[in-house]
């Protein structure tokens, strides 16, 4: 009983591990790129947009168009990454300029 249920335990784990690993699909790309586009907008908002955050999203664009949905969900990632760094850099200067000022 014990080992059915280890069995099955890891056919589970290994079939999860599996469709992880899968390739990425046009549809992970557009939930990537989704992401990253609304966090790129919240960093315009605030007027802190990073080129190289459009770099990012040109490139993830661009992999998408040739079909390399795996790079393309990677830049995707990536422009998110650097769209919340960008905001966070935004909401950290809104304060840390006060302790620049010389009093």
């Amino acid at each position: 009983m014990m080992m059915r249920r280890l069995v099955a335990i890891t056919a589970v784990t290994l079939a999860t591990a599996t469709a992880a690993l899968a390739a990425a699909s046009e549809a992970d790309f557009k939930v990537a790129l989704a992401a990253a586009e609304a966090a790129e907008k919240d960093a315009g908002a605030l007027k802190n947009r990073w080129t190289v955050t459009e770099d990012a999203l040109a490139a993830a664009r661009k992999a998408a168009a040739a079909g390399d949905f795996d790079a393309a969900v990677a830049g995707a990632k990536k422009a998110e990454a650097l769209a919340q760094a960008s905001i966070a850099q935004a909401k950290e200067q809104q304060e840390a300029w006060r302790d620049a000022v010389v009093r």
